[in-house]
């Protein structure tokens, strides 16, 4: 991509990855600006962004840039914590990483800069824009296509990812070079924006326990539970009942029943329905194509067909185990991603 035009604002997480973004940039020539987003209060206790907005404005300042932070506090509420709190009521399990993207890093951060004048926003994401198309990263083991597949197709001509030719190794040692302070922090781990979580004592904080029986797959009652929205499709660990292993193979939200089985052969499918279709590479005209797909990050992508005949429908060419509603279905051709869905079922 020829870019013509150079103010470039770069979303700093405090990690190594926007700081190294942000160093490129500035080596390319590009008048860079960092800005820290804000999203959550920071006064939380598992929340991390203080010490976060620190190490980026201390990155930027060791690299030579101005610096920003916004506050999105009330639209992560409102676009990305609420829907996540909404899906585990609903007895899915929603993808807040995808969400943060879509409504915040590209939606609301991306349609600031504009505001202020940029060309371009760019992220530490590990993964590639070429001619227009969505590829993914150098690094297959850091390549983050995957949470990008819910980004409108039109802001991609505006977007730069430095860190996409790159491995994470090379990352690393560019830092390290640098002397950026946030060369040797660990990766970011937990729910977008808000930190490290224990996930279910997290969602006690703010949905209510609903006891209910467990079942195995003959409809015998084993057990209880507290809540089918601290359990996810295929879990083992953390079900609370003897003589298991136990696998989670559905929720029965209208019975409140939480249905396991010893069998991890169970939860293998074949098919899958999605609905929310985002096509980053043009809607396809086809009533059905082989496609790849993912459906939870780092996968290894699988042989499918994606049926557009009523309902968004993939067939896999081999089964795939915990198929799990909420999360995210994400398309390939080649390196190429083409868009992604919601998993219904």
């Amino acid at each position: 991509m020829v870019y013509n035009k150079k103010k470039v604002l770069v979303g700093m997480s405090g990690g190594v990855d926007s700081s190294v973004a942000a160093l490129l940039l500035k080596r390319a020539g590009f008048e860079v600006v960092g800005a820290h987003m804000k999203c959550w209060d920071y006064d939380e206790p598992e929340c991390s962004g203080s010490e976060d907005e620190k190490a980026a404005r201390l990155a930027a300042s060791h690299i030579g840039i101005p610096f920003y932070v916004f506050d999105f506090q009330k639209e992560y509420k409102r676009k990305v914590f609420d829907y996540f709190l909404k899906e585990y009521k609903a007895g899915r399990t929603p993808n807040p990483d995808v969400m943060c993207n879509k409504f915040i890093k590209f939606g609301l951060f991306f349609e600031k800069a504009l505001e202020l004048g940029f060309d371009y926003i760019a992220t530490g994401h590990y993964a590639r824009i070429n001619k227009g198309r969505l590829l993914k990263g150098k690094d297959k083991d850091k390549d983050q296509s995957y949470f990008l597949a819910f980004i409108k197709p039109s802001v991609l001509k505006r977007v730069i990812f430095p860190l996409g030719k790159y491995t994470k190794k090379e990352v690393r040692k560019m830092a390290e070079r640098a002397k950026l302070p946030t060369a040797l922090r660990p990766d970011s781990q937990g729910l977008c924006f808000v930190g490290e979580v224990k996930m279910e004592s997290f969602l006690k904080r703010y949905i209510k326990q609903k006891p209910g029986l467990i079942a195995d797959a003959a409809g015998k009652t084993i057990g209880r539970h507290n809540g089918l929205w601290f359990y996810t499709i295929g879990q083992r660990k953390g079900i609370g009942l003897a003589g298991g292993p136990y696998f989670v193979l559905e929720k029965d939200l209208e019975n409140n029943v939480l249905v396991v089985t010893k069998n991890e052969q169970d939860l293998l499918k074949k098919e899958l329905t999605a609905k929310n279709i985002n096509w980053l590479a043009g809607n396809f005209q086809k009533s059905s194509d082989r496609v790849k797909v993912m459906i939870r990050y780092r996968q290894k992508p699988t042989l499918a067909t994606l049926s557009l005949r009523s309902a968004t429908k993939v067939v896999f060419d081999k089964p795939q185990r915990a198929i799990t509603p909420g999360q995210s279905v994400v398309f390939y051709k080649n390196q190429q991603l083409l868009g992604g869905g919601v998993i219904t079922g």
